[in-house]
């Protein structure tokens, strides 16, 4: 029998990966303080993409869940959101046209503060700091003020993560995201890319189509689904403080959420069973992620699921896989195996990123070819065993920046330097985010091939 879960219940429970705040009560008065404020979701909004979840996870569909590695308080620019949304919106269109399949559109943004780190100490010569833990808790800048865990940082969150949110519901629901504008969306610098003739040439298909449907009296104007669209926001649920302070309980239901984002995850470095981590999660009532390292064992995988999703809710629970380009075969079909057996409803969704972040030339660095092969080894177990690829779990970003090397433009080491913006890992840039994004439709091609003909 499962203890009584209540949103503080986590207090009681061992937790890694958290400040070490030197005033305590200062901590308490910011979260007595949030926990007054406005939700930044809604209830209703959590259920609808648990529902979208569903169908990814019953094969009807693909996860597309990509943002920023760590929001920037100093470059929350008005410009840089809508750059992200609309190489998001290209990377959604690509997928949804080239596989035929609904895309479920989840960004890690408005609220993506928090980092776990490897090491509790940065050190610079002989310099030895706390390490960054993102803008949530402390400054980036290498000196001893900066790197003391501040707890009003959270209400500096709380209102960027708002100011986010009505931006990107503006562009959602506003127009911006409307079919028509598709050869709109095109980045300058894109324009300019080896994808731009692919891109180019799939919008003009779309917008023959939308001729055609115009014809037949379809149109955005008539049909909500041409000239917006669903955008859900989620992050790493790193500070649970920070969460107990925002979840609220849904007064249609009766049920908690956590209203700071539409979807949370446990990070690879907090899902200890007995854990808080584990504990938060498993008493409210948003769709959750968890991810998935080389270090996790299929049997404790199971034991996780029993504890995160004990009534096998299609939607609720998507296991997001990170292990590195080499190590997919090694690992994967194992888990994937574990699940069928125990019967489990979940999606599946790939991180290619992390598993795959060498130094490069001084920079931290992730290979674009890395990236691409772990994809691909992701898709080709799922082909193998029978089981849907739900979905892809990116950093990115629409800049113009140069912190991934390789894809179709060649970035080279020596180049990182140009222009390297992150405040913690490499992300792709548009270009690249776009090149993957037609590569997993040609997989999803290839998985939906395979089951006609399965079924024939």
């Amino acid at each position: 029998m499962a203890e009584k879960w209540t949103p503080d219940s986590w207090r009681s429970k061992p937790i890694v990966q958290v400040p070490d705040y030197p005033d305590k009560e200062a901590v308490a008065d910011v979260e007595s303080r949030l926990a007054t404020y406005p939700p930044l979701v809604f209830a209703g909004e959590a259920r609808k993409l648990k529902a979208q979840l569903a169908d990814v996870a019953e094969g009807r569909g693909f996860l597309l869940q990509g943002g920023d590695c760590a929001e920037s308080f100093a470059e929350h620019h008005a410009d840089h959101i809508r750059d992200f949304f609309r190489a998001f919106l290209q990377m959604a269109v690509a997928l949804t046209y080239g596989a035929q399949q609904p895309v479920v559109k989840v960004g890690r943004i408005a609220g993506q503060f928090a980092k776990p780190r490897s090491s509790n100490i940065e050190k610079k010569g002989d310099i030895e700091l706390p390490s960054y833990r993102g803008d949530i808790i402390n400054g980036i800048e290498f000196n001893e003020e900066s790197r003391i865990p501040d707890p009003e940082r959270q209400v500096k969150a709380y209102r960027q993560s708002a100011a986010t949110l009505n931006l990107i519901r503006a562009f959602a629901q506003g127009g911006f995201a409307n079919l028509d504008h598709v050869h709109q969306w095109m980045l300058g610098f894109v324009k300019d890319s080896p994808q731009a003739h692919r891109y180019q040439e799939m919008a003009d298909r779309i917008s023959d189509a939308l001729s055609f449907m115009r014809a037949c009296g379809i149109d955005p104007d008539n049909t909500p689904q041409l000239r917006s669209t669903d955008f859900f926001t989620s992050h790493e649920a790193l500070l649970l403080g920070y969460e107990e302070a925002l979840t609220r309980i849904d007064s249609t239901t009766g049920e908690c959420y956590a209203t700071s984002g539409h979807m949370l995850w446990i990070g690879d470095r907090t899902r200890q069973l007995e854990n808080a981590h584990i504990e938060f999660f498993r008493g409210i009532k948003n769709p959750i992620g968890l991810k998935c390292g080389p270090s996790l064992d299929p049997e404790e995988l199971i034991k996780l699921i029993d504890v995160l999703n004990p009534e096998n809710e299609a939607g609720r629970l998507t296991l997001i896989t990170r292990f590195g380009h080499d190590k997919v075969f090694e690992h994967l079909p194992a888990m994937v195996r574990a699940v069928e057996r125990e019967g489990k409803k979940v999606v599946w969704s790939c991180d290619p990123m992390h598993g795959n972040t060498i130094t490069a030339n001084g920079y931290k660095t992730r290979p674009f070819e890395r990236i691409l092969h772990e994809v691909e080894s992701f898709f080709a177990v799922h082909r193998a065993e029978g089981t849907h690829a739900g979905g892809v779990h990116i950093e990115m970003t629409g800049r113009n920046v140069t912190e991934c090397t390789g894809g179709a433009r060649a970035l080279s080491a020596e180049q990182l330097g140009d222009r390297y913006h992150t405040h913690c890992d490499p992300r792709l840039n548009a270009d690249q985010a776009l090149e993957l994004a037609f590569t997993i439709a040609e997989n999803l091609r290839k998985e939906s091939d395979t089951r006609v003909a399965v079924n024939t």
